[in-house]
């Protein structure tokens, strides 16, 4: 049955509908920027979705039983504006008038955060597609690990032509057919248009042969067929197999001169078509945000009953609290990290080493995971390489019995899905492969950097050092492409040490995401005895050994090549020479820091700076300043054995004391 057991009122249900499309479409004539076409065709499945099937609160949008809506094309989001305002949302009807205005909460596309009821940002296609796998696979942890009631929620989402043709789209629907996620129930605007024409023009695939070769359990529908619709949620509802429902819509549907043509897709209908769409549905045409008292009560209910389903899940909340597994849940929640987990991190000695940071970063993920019960992710097919299986914690697999997830060779699905996990309280997800391929989640990296998600990525094989696998595989510009990230921490460690504190660093920081660049190769284990301490790593850079006389010369280098600067220090401070040797794990840390601080360990009296880094040198003159110099690559790497390739493109200790003398014999 619906959720609201009650017959659809056919008069009452058309008007509301029609209600839905003129609002999106008035919107976006009073913006004179949009997408009117989507939200036209749609309004049909909006409104049952929100009328009859979804649970959710609009006075309690944040309940974590709730299930979740997702606008994957986001271009359609006067809609999703229109049936919020109407559900009894914090979203007045002045902040439909101003659609894609500055400072308003109804911006162009849906962003997360920004608009009560907002569950995702979306707006690059297919995105919101791969989140709601994410979503749905949280829902089910949550399930085997809490409490199979109280996190029984679907994840329905509205997609396009445009979101099936993206491939982050089929990479996450051949991931959710596998793992037979039943709680997503998905809907496929079939309107044969996209912004060039018809969509022969380019997608001419049998769409419902390609799910159900996923898996999906697939229907089709017309999308103007209130009972069709009806029934196929219900039916969707019951399946096992996450559920595509094709429906056939008409773009502009009731335009009389643009339904179903491109015109309708991403402009106004224009002052007179629109007039003309008002008469044609019966409606005032010179009427304007026009909602009739009968629309606004028989949409008023939805709150009323959204409070009614947070009461009942509150009261099943309070009868379970005493159970461990759902207190521990709640305590990671409302409190955050248990107080005890960073006593977990483990210590490295240089005895221990030499030590690749990848290898550092699995023992300390080992570490933490029994204290970190929600703490769960895998590789792209990577595990033995990126070092990120938990051992003995399983496999999250059909029957969701286990932390490790085998996302297979899907970087973008991975992702997207990472994304969908952090939206789920209390998870704190994490997902692997080499960072060359972190070129495939830009997308997703940014839309979580522009949440204030917190996924964490273990990005390793992070330079030249890989070796052999030779150029296709070495990473050059991607540190510095995702240090032009805003909101994203990229830590990139020099040794055991300071991986376990960038760890700490990524699952303390809630707010942003965090991308752990590790080696490889092996690292020597710094004797903190000698140096400075691995815990100001938690500050983005420190001192990590401080000029013995005057200083003259600052090298400064991440990563692999902090050990490297160390030896040179040493030859410098055997010929006289003042030699400050600085650790940059993080320039987002370092550039939180009092201005104090980084003065302190970049001071303006010392201008003679050499930066060290076997990638690209973008981004280091920001602390070279004008006098200083970049040792880094120029180009591409090459295919040899990884120390060959550190000599053959300079990253050597003569070479680095070379051109520190140099900087001082230019100065004069």
């Amino acid at each position: 049955m619906p959720m609201f057991q009650e017959p659809i009122d056919t008069v009452l249900a058309r008007e509301t509908v029609d209600t839905l499309r003129l609002l999106a479409a008035d919107a976006v004539e009073q913006a004179r920027s949009g997408h009117p076409g989507t939200p036209m065709e749609a309004a049909p499945i909006a409104y049952l979705l929100y009328r009859r099937h979804l649970r959710h609160a609009p006075r309690h949008p944040d309940w974590p039983g709730r299930d979740r809506f997702i606008l994957s094309c986001g271009h359609a989001s006067a809609l999703l504006y229109s049936v919020l305002h109407l559900s009894g949302y914090d979203l007045p009807l002045d902040e439909l008038k101003n659609f894609r205005q500055l400072g308003s909460r109804t911006p162009g596309h849906p962003e997360y955060g920004h608009t009560p009821g907002v569950e995702t940002t979306t707006g690059p296609l297919g995105q919101g597609f791969a989140v709601g796998v994410g979503m749905a696979m949280g829902a089910r942890y949550l399930q085997q690990q809490v409490d199979a009631e109280l996190f029984d929620y679907r994840v329905y989402a509205l997609c396009s032509d445009g979101d099936l043709m993206e491939g982050v789209a089929a990479e996450a629907a051949s991931l959710a057919g596998h793992l037979g996620l039943g709680n997503l129930i998905y809907f496929y605007l079939d309107n044969h248009i996209t912004i060039e024409g018809d969509t022969g023009l380019a997608f001419s695939e049998e769409t419902a042969t390609r799910f159900l070769a996923y898996g999906w359990h697939v229907l089709r529908v017309e999308g103007e067929n209130l009972a069709e619709i009806d029934t196929a949620i219900l039916c969707a509802q019951r399946d096992p197999r996450p559920s595509l429902i094709i429906a056939r819509t008409h773009i502009g549907q009731g335009s009389p001169n643009k339904q179903n043509t491109a015109a309708a897709h991403g402009a106004p209908l224009g002052t007179e078509e629109l007039r003309l769409t008002k008469q044609a549905l019966g409606r005032d045409p010179d009427g304007f945000f026009e909602i009739s008292k009968a629309v606004a009560a028989h949409m008023r209910v939805v709150a009323d009953r959204g409070d009614e389903l947070v009461r009942r899940w509150r009261q099943q909340l309070e009868s379970r609290r005493g159970t461990p597994s759902l207190s521990t849940w709640m305590q990671a929640v409302e409190q955050g990290l248990p107080d005890d987990w960073r006593g977990a991190l483990p210590r490295y000695f240089p005895a221990d080493g030499p030590m690749a940071t990848r290898e550092a970063s699995g023992q300390v993920l080992n570490a933490l995971a029994p204290r970190l019960p929600f703490l769960l992710g895998g590789s792209a097919d990577l595990a033995p390489s990126n070092n990120t299986a938990l051992r003995d914690q399983g496999a999250f697999a059909p029957g969701f019995s286990g932390r490790n997830i085998h996302f297979g060779v899907r970087e973008h699905a991975m992702g997207a899905v990472l994304n969908g996990l952090a939206h789920t309280p209390g998870l704190i997800p994490y997902g692997g492969t080499f960072l060359i391929f972190s070129d495939y989640m830009r997308p997703t990296l940014r839309l979580a950097a522009m949440m204030g998600l917190a996924p964490i990525y273990v990005f390793t094989h992070d330079s030249i050092g890989l070796g052999e696998d030779g150029p296709t595989h070495q990473p050059v510009e991607q540190l510095a492409a995702l240090r032009a990230i805003p909101n994203l921490n990229v830590l990139r460690p020099a040794d055991a040490e300071e991986t376990a504190f960038v760890w700490q660093s990524a699952i303390e920081n809630r707010q942003r995401p965090s991308a752990l660049i590790l080696s490889r190769q092996g690292l020597p284990i710094l004797d903190r005895s000698r140096y400075g301490a691995a815990q100001e790593t938690l500050r983005g850079a420190y001192v990590l050994a401080d000029a013995e006389g005057a200083l003259q010369v600052l090298l400064m280098a991440s990563g692999s090549e902090v050990s490297l600067i160390l030896q040179a220090r040493e030859m410098l401070q055997q010929q006289g020479i003042g030699t400050r040797v600085v650790s940059m794990p993080c320039w987002e840390l370092f550039e939180e820091q009092a201005p104090d601080y980084r003065q302190s360990v970049l001071p303006p009296q010392c201008p003679f700076r050499l930066a060290v880094e076997a990638a690209s040198p973008f981004g280091w003159e920001r602390y070279v300043g004008d006098r200083g110099a970049i040792l880094a690559m120029q180009g591409y790497g090459a295919s040899a054995p990884a120390q060959q390739l550190m000599e053959h493109f300079g990253f050597t200790v003569s070479e680095v004391v070379k051109r520190a003398l140099l900087l001082l014999q230019e100065s004069g």
